[in-house]
């Protein structure tokens, strides 16, 4: 995740569960707000999660030595060099045989307030982004 820019830092949010991310967006966002999130069913994949009342709209994003792309996207699928890149060109609408609910709003993890998420909720969002699994 370190070689990637500046917005797929700020809206990954590392091994939260789907229960936890309709949450944040329901809670943080609004129509077109969007976070990443690691895969709960495939190693290695990422979860971009929309939100588009009155759903969180889910695209797996998968990597392979040629890129990153939207699983199921097609046949010939476009690929990316990078999750910047892709999640850029779905925001702008430049990449070809892509399709996703508009993403308008990230949901820079930076940003919400702690104040506003139950105690236990934070610590389990802690506990689930961090690498070494205890809560700073």
């Amino acid at each position: 995740m370190e070689q990637e820019g500046m917005l797929v830092q700020s809206v990954y949010y590392g091994r939260i569960g789907s229960e936890a991310t309709e949450r944040l967006l329901e809670r943080f966002g609004r129509d077109g707000s969007f976070l990443l999130r690691d895969s709960d069913t495939m190693q290695g994949a990422y979860c971009l999660c929309v939100r588009k009342t009155p759903f969180v709209h889910t695209y797996r994003l998968v990597g392979s030595a040629d890129g990153w792309c939207l699983e199921n996207s097609g046949v010939g699928q476009q690929r990316f060099r990078t999750l910047e890149t892709l999640i850029e060109s779905c925001r702008t609408g430049t990449a070809s045989g892509v399709r996703t609910v508009p993403l308008l709003d990230p949901l820079d993890r930076t940003q919400i307030q702690a104040p506003a998420v139950s105690s236990a909720e934070f610590a389990y969002m802690e506990m689930s982004s961090s690498s070494s699994g205890s809560v700073t």
